[in-house]
């Protein structure tokens, strides 16, 4: 299975009162895990902009295991769970320097044109980035 892997450092800023990371930063981490997947690609997420598509997140998941905190160092590792015509949704694991995971996360992305916000395939704007997802999506239909 192809994956990306990021580590993150964890700013104050990201915690709460009780210097536990805010369930939000986990959403941005994600983001950023996904553009690290796209990148290591050869693709861009600013080219498909460029080009006047974007990709909205349609559906999130995440389910939190264990709490992380100021000063510690976060690994967002990020892979395409399943590419199809339409959407293509993205898997996460968040983790602490010893492996414990500390949330795991599905998103669900679609492409759309910039103009109208009307659905269009991958395949249709980027077939060799379509094809690449379909090459290493996780589960395979």
């Amino acid at each position: 299975m192809f994956s990306s892997e990021k580590e993150i450092e964890i700013r104050y800023a990201e915690t709460d009162q009780m210097g536990v990371v805010y369930h939000a930063n986990y959403l941005v981490w994600m983001e950023i895990g996904r553009t690290k997947l796209i990148e290591d690609l050869g693709y861009t997420y600013a080219g498909l902009e460029a080009d006047g598509y974007l990709s909205p997140v349609t559906d999130l998941s995440i389910q939190y295991k264990a709490v992380m905190k100021y000063g510690q160092k976060a690994t967002v590792r990020t892979w395409v769970e399943s590419h199809e015509r339409l959407k293509t949704t993205y898997g996460y694991e968040i983790f602490h320097e010893d492996g414990t995971i500390s949330a795991t996360a599905t998103s669900e992305h679609v492409v759309v044109k910039k103009a109208n916000f009307r659905p269009v395939s991958l395949k249709k704007v980027k077939p060799d980035w379509d094809a690449k997802y379909t090459e290493i999506q996780r589960r395979k239909k």
